[in-house]
């Protein structure tokens, strides 16, 4: 794979090449994907999805649209980071092109805020009952109607498909959704395959699937002009910085849900204090932790 394809600015219908040359400073592409993502319904429909504690009544708890916001935020910072490291690997991407570091941070950040766009009421819970409806439920009427694929795709539910559909999909009139740049929408794809076949393998891109088989034929365009690597059997190599988008994920529920346990009593707090501080031991400010423990213990 190559950076200068998997960088690509294009989007759905264009017609003339994108340059990252001739980007605009002030307001570059890749912003505009973060911009489409935030201002649209879909995502603001994540405010009403609770991140892990379902139907809580308190203010405190993420949700996935704050879930969300913090995953973009580390996400940027890592996607900063990496590309001023490729780019001293690679010098003509900004010597050639005209990329930028920030711009690595923009894709991931991008992608990242909408990583959870697809998912149902209740997370995973609702992807097993949506399947459950089309398995057993009332929805088995519907097979004799469908491809072996779209019916594995309903049985199979899955968020992250259903993700690249709200993204991608043609709806009311909106040619091509909203109309991401190719890179955003390969850096948010993190299983880069149909629902079948189903043939686990130990690579994490296998774990699941990530296009509905009405979203294929697009897949496939964006993969090519990526130039992501085909697997065979309507599966891809992962966009590099999938997994970017993936480890600012990782980190953030598993740092902040803790955090909601703790405020919600679930979680004793000398029983987070000993697994927190072993993340942060060589790091610790031992001094100013002492001092902002006493006065969190001390004050009423």
């Amino acid at each position: 794979m190559q950076w200068e394809q998997l960088l690509s600015l294009k989007r759905q219908g264009d017609t003339n090449k994108r340059l990252r040359i001739e980007q605009d400073e002030t307001r570059l592409g890749f912003e505009v994907d973060y911009d489409r993502v935030i201002f649209s319904s879909a995502f603001r429909s994540l405010q009403d999805k609770t991140q892990v504690i379902p139907l809580s009544k308190t203010s405190f708890v993420h949700t996935r649209l704050t879930h969300s916001l913090e995953v973009s935020v580390v996400g940027r910072s890592l996607g900063r980071a990496v590309g001023k490291a490729l780019l001293e690997r690679h010098p003509q991407l900004k010597e050639t092109h005209g990329y930028q570091f920030n711009d690595f941070g923009a894709i991931v950040a991008a992608a990242a805020l909408a990583h959870d766009i697809g998912n149902p009421p209740f997370g995973h819970s609702g992807e097993k009952a949506i399947g459950d409806y089309f398995l057993n439920g009332n929805g088995k009427r519907f097979k004799s109607q469908l491809t072996d694929k779209e019916y594995q795709d309903l049985v199979d539910f899955e968020g992250n498909a259903n993700g690249f559909k709200i993204l991608a999909e043609t709806k009311n009139g909106v040619e091509g959704g909203l109309r991401l740049s190719y890179a955003t929408l390969g850096a948010f794809t993190k299983y880069p395959k149909e629902s079948l076949p189903k043939k686990p393998t130990p690579h994490i891109a296998d774990k699941k699937y990530g296009v509905f088989q009405n979203g294929v034929s697009f897949f496939a365009e964006v993969a090519q002009e990526l130039g992501l690597i085909p697997q065979g059997e309507g599966r891809f190599s992962r966009h590099p910085l999938t997994f970017l988008v993936e480890a600012a994920d990782d980190i953030c529920y598993t740092i902040i849900d803790f955090e909601d346990g703790i405020n919600l009593g679930l979680i004793e707090e000398e029983f987070a204090l000993e697994y927190l501080i072993n993340l942060v031991k060589g790091t610790i400010n031992k001094d100013k932790y002492n001092i902002l423990f006493l006065q969190n213990t001390l004050i009423p």
